[in-house]
């Protein structure tokens, strides 16, 4: 079980090479222009569901892309504090940028 970064927009590379190793059991952070890919409707938002992983968005930069009150169901926001909890649930860690 691996905990993945992602701080890309859906339009970059870093997406497909994340899904392409995204697994069942593993999570997926969403930050920075990542939040993007959680976008309700969206190809991606569509992917990242289909890839069984739980997915996360940092709460801040959702907030800030002006996104928050548009993700995907699926997606729990997660502050600071949400982030190092998830960094302490999961051993290892690959961030995608």
């Amino acid at each position: 079980m691996l905990l993945h970064t992602l701080s890309r927009s859906p339009a970059h590379a870093a997406l497909r090479d994340c899904l392409a190793v995204l697994a069942p059991g593993d999570a997926l952070l969403l930050l920075g222009d990542g939040v993007y890919a959680a976008l309700a409707g969206s190809e991606a938002a569509a992917l990242l569901a289909a890839s069984g992983a739980d997915l996360f968005v940092l709460d801040a930069d959702a907030a800030l892309a002006g996104v928050r009150d548009c993700l995907m169901p699926q997606a729990t926001l997660v502050d600071d504090d949400g982030f190092v909890a998830l960094s302490e649930r999961y051993s290892r860690q690959l961030a995608w940028y």
